[in-house]
């Protein structure tokens, strides 16, 4: 059975997650996001907090160098971290205007990823965190996106549930404290961004094409095409989105192929992820009994999504935050920020270069110093 959130009734929320930073001696953290196409790199400084606390960030896309071939390669992509990865700190470093020494920790993706874009970004953050004598922390990338909505400002208190949605997962995770999660269900093939991905590239849609048939699906008419919502008739908090991608793949062939009704299958698409989403969220909040759901993840900017779990919370009497559309894709502010919380609760590594592709997000120590 679930664990069920605790009562919030009159008592004070946890104090791990007020974020706030006190008890601690400040720190400029930097962080560096190299999990699989982007290449991100961020100084998050505590001492200020919140969103002002974020003095600088810098994304840099591989887009363009992938589009030749439909999809990621990834001994491509590690080589473009090489080739971008330093000039980035650089240039990050003079927008918050700080010195390499004015670093007090250093902060990376040690996985999920792909392995050789992990190390890329692992060796260059345990060399330059070995040559200034500061901590260096592997940070959960999964765990960044989930903590990316508590470095905007009133951040949620604990306990809630966490919608993770992006290109690589959907999951649906009950967060207790900072390093507590309770898997409670995920997808049992495509993620919903990777859905959204190949349903846009069997229409013709160029790579990537997931942020382009949402943009498309703003101008389809709803209802025309009207798609299941797929594993809501059952029981369960798990998803699955291989069967409405099989289901658009017919609606497509046996259409007249046209822009319109191209339009149309992209806006009957999103609706149903969108439904699907919703509802297993609502279903997860009644589980756990938690008012506040967070969700994070390049999914979680897209638009409908976010009008839709606003008006479910408000129908609730609950709460729903996001991070800003920025913090959403891959970057290294939401790195920068999970590792201040682990390093300011004393927790690093030794100097060895170390990543995990496949990491399991329970296996997370709590940081019930953060405070």
């Amino acid at each position: 059975p679930l664990q069920r959130c605790a009562s919030r009734g009159g008592a004070a929320p946890d104090a791990a997650f007020r974020f706030r930073f006190e008890g601690s001696p400040p720190m400029k953290v930097l962080g560096i996001e190299t999990s699989c196409d982007e290449t991100g790199v961020a100084v998050y400084d505590t001492a200020i907090g919140g969103a002002d606390g974020l003095r600088a960030h810098a994304v840099y896309s591989q887009i363009a160098l992938h589009a030749e071939y439909g999809g990621v390669v990834p001994e491509l992509a590690s080589r473009d971290h090489v080739r971008k990865l330093l000039p980035l700190i650089r240039q990050t470093l003079a927008q918050a205007g700080l010195s390499t020494r004015d670093l007090d920790g250093v902060a990376y993706t040690a996985g999920p990823g792909l392995v050789g874009a992990l190390l890329v970004g692992a060796g260059v953050a345990r060399s330059l965190a070995w040559a200034l004598d500061v901590p260096a922390i592997g940070v959960h990338h999964m765990e960044g996106h989930l903590l990316a909505p508590l470095m905007e400002d009133d951040p949620p208190d604990a306990p809630f549930v966490a919608l993770l949605v992006s290109g690589g997962h959907t999951q649906l995770v009950a967060v207790d404290a900072i390093g507590v999660y309770r898997l409670l269900g995920e997808t049992l093939d495509d993620a919903a961004g990777e859905a959204f991905d190949k349903t846009a590239k069997l229409m013709g849609l160029p790579y990537p094409g997931g942020p382009q048939l949402a943009a498309l699906a703003q101008t389809g008419t709803p209802g025309v095409f009207d798609f299941p919502r797929p594993m809501t008739t059952r029981p369960g908090l798990d998803f699955s989105f291989s069967g409405l991608k099989t289901q658009v793949l017919l609606a497509w062939r046996g259409s007249d192929q046209s822009n319109a009704t191209r339009a149309d299958i992209a806006r009957g698409f999103e609706d149903a992820v969108v439904d699907t989403l919703a509802i297993k969220c609502a279903r997860a909040l009644d589980a756990t009994g938690c008012d506040t759901l967070v969700v994070a993840g390049g999914v979680g900017a897209n638009t409908r999504l976010r009008e839709k779990l606003r008006a479910d919370a408000q129908r609730r009497g609950g709460r729903v935050c996001f991070p800003r559309p920025a913090l959403c894709t891959d970057n290294g502010a939401m790195i920068a920020f999970a590792g201040a919380l682990r390093l300011q609760a004393g927790q690093h590594g030794d100097a060895a270069v170390h990543v995990v592709p496949r990491w399991d997000m329970e296996t997370l120590p709590p940081v019930a110093a953060a405070v």
